[in-house]
This record gives C-alpha cells, structure tokens and sequence, in this order.
C-alpha cells in the first residue's frame, strides 16, 4: 500500500478523484499553500514557550514508556474543570506537543483544563501504533482524573489537521465525551496515494481501520468538525464529506466552516478565550 507509483503509467495520470499524483501531492501540502506558514509556526514555538513557563504547567508527564509519550497539562484553576485533550498535527510525522501549548490559554480562560499529548511519529510508529498510543494517554489522563483535578466525565478529544483525525479515531474510546476536530483528515486512501504515505507507509488494514468516514456508526461520542473557509479544497472536503456521511447513517455531528481562515489562523479560534471554537468547546462539554 505505501508505494504509490506505477511505472506502467504516466506521471500526470489521474490517480484520484481526477487528480495526478502531482496534483495530489499539491491539494495536500499546507505549508505550501499558506505562503507563511513558517511565520506561523514560529509564533506558535514563541506563545507555547511563554504558556510552558508559566506557574501552573505540569510538563512532560509520561503516560507511555517511549520517548514522546508525553504530556503538558494546563490547569484553568478551578477543581473538577472539564478537560480538553489536545492532539498536534503535521500529519503524523513531524512537529511536537511543544509548539501547541499556545491552544490552552483560550480554554482556560473559559474554566477548562487542558492536555497537550504527544505521541510517537511515523516512520518510527505506524499509524495505528500512534492511534493507540493516544487511546494510552487518554486512558491515563481518564484513569488520574482526581491526581489531576479535573471531572472524568467531563472529557473532550480534540486536535488540528493530523490530530484532528487522531481525535475523530477517538470518538469510540470509553473515557470519550465528545470530540472537536480541526481541518482534520477522515479518509485516509488520498493520503496513502500522496507524498505523505512516503513516511507514513500506511497499509490496508489501516486505511479501513482509521479511515474515521469508514468507521461511522452509532454510539460514537458527539463530534463537532471545523475548517477554514481558505483552507485547501480537499481539506474543506474532508469534513464536509465526513459529516454528509454521518448525516446519511443519523450519526450527530456538528460541521463549521470559519470563513477568512486558512489552515494555520484557525487555531488563533481555540486560542482565543472569545475564539469561535473555544465557544464551540465550552458548548460541546457543557451538553
């Protein structure tokens, strides 16, 4: 499955959805879509390492035996908050928990708790060894509820972009409220045909697993879906197919499209204590 050429064809042949592997390659990649992105991040590092510094942060809890199975924890001050576990993206292979400390400050000025995880990336976990070590670290924060002073029946998954499929994958987990996934991925086959599978390496048995469109039934936790209405068409695609098929199966599930924002300053919404999606969290734990 992780090898995507074909020698016996052209390299503009369409290989999904009319689109060459080119093509693909380009209606996925982030970074080059946002022409400063780097800028972003590097805001993002800044505002994280002020937040890490700050009286109050729980660092670099181990809830798992390898070297990123880690959190950072950031209380709202306030005993049994709701939590919100926070899952980082880039696409399963790069970035760290680190760099996302920035989202906790909007949450926490509304009264919730929140957990940043992270989390093995691929090539030196699979993705369903990442899936598994965030059903780990859920588990953990679930099982030390009252170590860490939050309300176990009050916590909600969540991630942007490759955290947000890993917070759709979670729906199903026991400790799971609800979910909000950000410009998240919820068919994985346009992954396993692009760039991203050159790391990712995914396989069949994947690719039906975690597809979390694939995966739709009911008894999931309640998830909300967000995307920037300047995001990448097949990133706006994701979610608005993933949530036309959970309405087709009566499945609930929320979709907002945050118009003027593109792939990076939608988080600036979770940031923000008066942030779209911090209003859209505080209503999913309040449900």
């Amino acid at each position: 499955m992780h090898d995507t050429t074909d020698p016996t064809k052209p390299a503009d042949a369409p290989i999904y959805r009319g689109m060459s592997r080119a093509a693909l390659d380009a209606a996925y990649n982030n970074s080059a879509a946002v022409a400063d992105s780097d800028r972003w991040l590097e805001q993002w590092r800044r505002r994280s390492a002020e937040l890490r510094a700050a009286p109050g942060a729980r660092l670099d809890i181990a809830y798992g035996p390898k070297q990123r199975t880690r959190l950072d924890y950031f209380p709202a001050g306030r005993p049994g908050a709701p939590l919100f576990v926070f899952l980082h993206g880039g696409y399963w292979q790069r970035n760290a928990k680190d760099m996302f400390a920035f989202v906790a400050e909007g949450p926490r000025q509304r009264g919730i708790d929140v957990a940043v995880v992270g989390y093995t990336l691929a090539p030196d976990a699979r993705l369903s060894e990442i899936a598994g070590e965030v059903s780990d670290a859920l588990a953990f924060l679930h099982g030390n509820a009252a170590v860490f002073g939050f309300d176990r029946r009050a916590l909600c998954v969540g991630g942007w972009s490759a955290g947000g499929h890993l917070a759709a994958v979670s729906c199903g987990h026991p400790a799971v409220r609800c979910a909000l996934a950000i410009s998240g991925i919820f068919d994985l086959e346009p992954i396993a045909l692009s760039y991203i599978n050159d790391r990712l390496r995914l396989d069949a048995g994947e690719l039906a697993a975690l597809s979390p469109v694939r995966t739709l039934r009911s008894g999931l936790a309640p998830l909300a879906l967000a995307v920037g209405g300047d995001e990448l068409p097949e990133l706006q695609r994701q979610s608005t197919s993933f949530a036309a098929a959970a309405e087709a199966l009566g499945v609930a599930m929320a979709l907002h499209v945050l118009p003027g924002h593109h792939h990076y300053s939608i988080l600036d919404e979770l940031a923000r204590p008066d942030g779209a999606l911090t209003g859209e969290l505080v209503r999913l734990v309040a449900a």
